[in-house]
C-alpha cells in the first residue's frame, strides 16, 4: 500500500503577509482560499507538485482560543517545526527572499556536513524553513 504526503500545514499569524511569501517569493500557486467563522487559509501548491497541498492558516482558525493563544506564543518565538522545500537554483532563491518583506535569511546557502547545499529563512510569521539545492 504506497502512500504520498498530500498537504503540509503552515500556521501564520497574517494571511495577506504569508501569501506574499509563498506566491509572490516562492511561486507557489494558490489552489483555493476558503474563509469559515472569520478566520482564512490558502492552499498552495508547488508547480512540480501540484498534488502537495501547502496550507497556511490561522493559529486560531478552528481551535480553542486558548489553543490559538498557545500556538501563536510558539509561532512568535520560532518553535514551530521547520518545513524543508527544494529548489533548483539555491542561491538565486536565497537573492529574492532576501529581498522580500518579512523574510529573514538565518542561514546563506552553504555545504552541510550532512551531505546537502542548503539554507534557512524564516517567513514573515517566523517560520523555519530550510532549502536546499536540488
Amino acid at each position: 500500500m504506497p502512500l504520498s504526503i498530500s498537504a503540509v500545514h503552515i500556521l501564520v499569524d497574517d494571511i495577506d503577509a504569508a501569501l506574499g511569501f509563498y506566491r509572490d517569493t516562492l511561486g507557489l500557486t494558490v489552489r483555493h482560499q476558503v474563509a469559515s467563522d472569520g478566520f482564512r487559509w490558502v492552499t498552495l501548491a508547488p508547480e512540480r507538485q501540484p498534488d502537495l497541498a501547502v496550507v497556511l492558516s490561522q493559529t486560531h482558525a478552528g481551535r480553542s482560543q486558548q489553543d490559538g493563544d498557545a500556538l501563536a506564543a510558539l509561532l512568535a518565538k520560532g518553535e514551530l517545526r521547520p518545513v524543508h522545500f527544494r529548489a533548483d537554483d539555491l542561491d538565486v532563491t536565497f537573492e529574492r527572499i532576501a529581498s522580500a518583506p518579512g523574510a529573514v535569511v538565518l542561514e546563506e546557502p552553504a555545504s552541510r556536513p550532512w551531505g546537502v547545499r542548503d539554507g534557512a529563512v524564516r517567513d514573515p510569521a517566523g517560520n523555519l524553513l530550510r532549502i536546499e539545492q536540488a
